[in-house]
């Protein structure tokens, strides 16, 4: 193994290490907040299951939308690869 990527290698690692210490309730850009406070909308997946979707202008959010018990969400709001909702920064709600 090469000094060159001995050191890519290190370096990626200590880039991981670091993320797992940072708080994800927080949104980091420009004008720091509780990411709670941010509008959600919904994305469908080409499954048709739905995603909260946060798109703050610099930063976007995706998860997985999931019932009490953990199982996806397939609510049909919407066809597959299409977003709803008031998920980006200063949009008018869909």
């Amino acid at each position: 193994m090469t000094i060159k990527t001995s050191i890519l290698i290190l370096g990626a690692a200590v880039a991981l290490a670091a993320c797992d210490k940072q708080n994800k309730t927080v949104d980091r850009g420009f004008d720091s907040h509780p990411v709670s406070e941010l509008n959600a909308g919904i994305w469908v997946d080409p499954r048709g299951c739905d995603h909260w979707i946060i798109d703050d202008g610099v930063e976007g959010y995706l998860s997985a939308r999931l019932d009490k018990y953990g199982k996806p969400v397939c609510s049909g709001i919407a066809e597959p690869g299409m977003a709803v909702g008031d998920f980006k920064k200063g949009s008018d709600p869909i």
